[in-house]
């Protein structure tokens, strides 16, 4: 089961990040991308689902219909895949992401 809080890892790409599902904001049906059931308490295996999802650390990523190659994402935790998705939707600035990294510093002293 998968409730909000939970923190994986998301595989982006190239990029490895942990991950916070924020928030279960709907579970859809798979097939037909209706929606069943708004706000879920949690997700079983099978079922699919509008998350929303704060990252620790910046991350390159954009909306899977503007970019489909940075737009697709795999979550993993254990080492086994427990998720596999596409961005529909991104806030460009959240939680963590005003935290520097030593080669961002790095970067702005040498300007």
């Amino acid at each position: 089961q998968i409730s909000a809080g939970y923190t994986p890892v998301l595989h982006c790409h190239t990029a490895h990040i942990a991950c916070k599902f924020a928030e279960l904001k709907e579970k859809i049906d798979c097939r037909s991308g209706k929606k069943l059931e708004g706000g879920p308490q949690f997700l079983k295996s099978g079922d699919a689902a509008i998350v929303d999802m704060i990252p620790g650390k910046p991350v390159c990523v954009e909306n899977f219909f503007d970019y489909p190659p940075l737009g697709r994402f795999a979550v993993r935790d254990m080492r086994q895949t427990v998720a596999v998705s596409v961005i529909k939707a991104m806030d460009k600035k959240a939680t963590g992401a005003d935290k520097v990294t030593k080669s961002a510093q790095k970067a702005q002293k040498t300007k």
